[in-house]
């Protein structure tokens, strides 16, 4: 029987600063995913970027990560003819290193923007999501709102700055916000997700400040309008002809949905499914469809909407390496819809060697 299972190396942890969430989501994986189907390999990944082989997402959020001289560094051999994970000590990994597919949960830089994904494309594997332009696109704000817009889905105005025009006509970048976009206004980093670096300012003050929060993160920041309405969210599973679930809808406990709200479980609470006229669910689900497919992602994706009390919808953001943990609004809205934890599971690792193999498909044409 243990011949016929999937080998799956689970990556988690990484460099940015949702390396927490990433080990949160991690654990819920290894605990849920059907091991009569598949054989789980883990490689953590610490906040410097190295890879170690059998350490438990578990144990790192108690213990944290083993020195580097107690545990296996390993590195990925990039041979798109034999590729495989190497151990730097010499010693004897699992099946050699061989894997049939690698399932990133890897949220933010380094894992979400498709850096790690170029890295499996070059050598040439399966892996679970989105590949690398669905990913970049996905992780950078900027860059979506434009692909959303090329697609006239309805989004809050926005205005995008890079920390270089912060800091040499900040005056002129402050006079721009109030003029195009108004208080209040939110501010974000460009290339983060759950939250992080994200302020509300209501005024000139709060606006400085908040800019130099987001400047801490990332070099490229977005201003966007504040909408006043439902938050409400839809998750996307599939490849080129995905599905999209209920809708659910978020009650953040303070302004807006916050890193800790998300994951803490504290004070927020979610709506399964949320309370919209059919017509506006409907129409939700086919938008989150649509910017799926306008960002090119794949596997999974959580899209999230303001809905205001005129049931006007705007598009908010795609997240295409949404969270993963016990929590998290992916996995329960997919559970609201009929798809269990682990079955949800098993689906995404199917969609991944499914792409993996359809593009295989393109390569033997071509040669």
């Amino acid at each position: 029987m243990e011949n016929h299972k999937l080998r799956v190396v689970l990556l988690f942890g990484g460099r940015s600063g949702e390396h927490e969430v990433s080990l949160n989501s991690a654990q819920s994986i290894v605990k849920a995913i059907d091991r009569t189907r598949y054989i789980v390999e883990t490689i953590g990944i610490n906040k410097q970027g190295q890879w170690f082989w059998g350490v438990l997402p578990e144990t790192l959020i108690k213990e944290g990560f083993p020195p580097a001289d107690q545990a296996h560094q390993v590195t990925l051999v990039v041979d798109p003819t034999n590729p495989h994970f190497m151990a730097l000590d010499g010693h004897t990994l699992p099946n050699k290193g061989k894997f049939d597919i690698v399932f990133p949960v890897l949220h933010g830089p380094y894992g979400e923007d498709g850096t790690i994904q170029g890295l499996l494309e070059m050598a040439n594997v399966p892996y679970v999501g989105s590949g690398v332009l669905g990913s970049s696109l996905g992780m950078d704000k900027d860059r979506m709102k434009a692909v959303f817009h090329e697609k006239e889905l309805p989004q809050a105005r926005y205005v995008t700055l890079l920390r270089s025009d912060l800091l040499s006509r900040r005056d002129i970048c402050l006079d721009e916000i109030e003029t195009k976009i108004g208080y209040p206004c939110f501010v974000k980093p460009a290339n983060l997700g759950s939250s992080v670096g994200i302020s509300k300012a209501r005024h000139r003050e709060e606006l400085m400040v908040a800019l130099d929060v987001a400047t801490i993160f990332d070099r490229k920041i977005v201003v966007e309008e504040n909408i006043t309405g439902q938050e409400v969210e839809v998750a996307v599973l599939g490849n080129d002809h995905p599905k999209a679930s209920v809708p659910g809808e978020i009650k953040p406990a303070h302004e807006f949905y916050t890193y800790e709200a998300k994951y803490s479980n504290i004070g927020s609470s979610l709506l399964i499914p949320a309370p919209l006229e059919e017509s506006i669910t409907l129409r939700l689900r086919e938008m989150a469809v649509e910017a799926f497919l306008a960002v090119e992602a794949s596997g999974l994706s959580r899209v999230d909407f303001f809905v205001t009390s005129e049931n006007q919808i705007f598009l908010n953001e795609i997240n295409t390496l949404p969270g993963f943990t016990e929590i998290s609004m992916y996995p329960k809205l997919w559970e609201a819809s009929g798809i269990p934890y682990s079955e949800l599971i098993d689906q995404l690792i199917q969609l991944g060697l499914e792409r993996f193999q359809d593009k295989q498909n393109c390569k033997i044409s071509r040669e």
